[in-house]
């Protein structure tokens, strides 16, 4: 039996469906926790995102590809050349989900958010579906990141948050490399994603 390969390529907007839906399982428990919406409502609300958030230059998202299902994926950001303050998108392309629901999402976002600093290549998040974990996809995707730093000059470490409830990720990232730099507290993360402590891990590439 062939095995179909994998490739890693740029999300573009044909994806933007799958992706949403990966997205849930990486981020289900946290949302679910702060709204009342579903899978397939999260899922909506994610790929609403990708159609409709203005593009940043100073981002990049990838997708692992399988036969053409996504099955996996990787954003990573850094510190832009201009300030600029990021554009939320229109209100009247998410209001099916309810303003209730819709602010604690972009508040619970605006929480997530991490603004890196120069020389910092940040992964906003990772994620690989259930059903391809444990097939190395994971590592394809943060090879990837780690091979697009070290070709800007710009960029000298890569960079991520686990949760503290994790632990098994954190140990996953110290065998590649990362090292935890700072161990964070927050009360307003644990009232709206029961996540208090966050592990900040950091990978030097010069």
């Amino acid at each position: 039996m062939t095995v179909t390969p994998i490739t890693i390529e740029p999300m573009h907007s044909m994806y933007n469906q799958q992706t949403g839906q990966l997205l849930v399982h990486g981020f289900r428990g946290k949302f679910q926790a702060l709204t009342n919406l579903n899978d397939g409502e999260l899922a909506l609300f994610f790929e609403k995102m990708f159609d409709y958030s203005p593009a940043d230059p100073a981002s990049q998202r990838m997708v692992a590809l399988q036969d053409g299902e996504v099955i996996g994926s990787i954003s990573i950001k850094w510190k832009s050349e201009s300030e600029r303050n990021q554009q939320l998108p229109s209100w009247k392309n998410f209001r099916r989900f309810g303003k209730w629901n819709l602010l604690k999402m972009f508040i619970g976002l605006s929480l997530l958010d991490h603004k890196p600093q120069a020389g910092e290549c940040y992964i906003t998040d990772v994620v690989v579906h259930p059903d391809h974990q444990g097939k190395g996809i994971g590592n394809l995707l943060l090879q990837w990141a780690h091979n697009f730093a070290q070709t800007q000059p710009s960029l000298d470490k890569l960079s991520l948050y686990v949760a503290g409830k994790n632990p098994r990720a954190e140990q996953l990232y110290q065998r590649l490399s990362f090292h935890t730099q700072l161990r964070e507290s927050s009360f307003l993360s644990h009232i709206l994603f029961k996540e208090k402590k966050w592990s900040y891990m950091v990978k030097r590439l010069k």
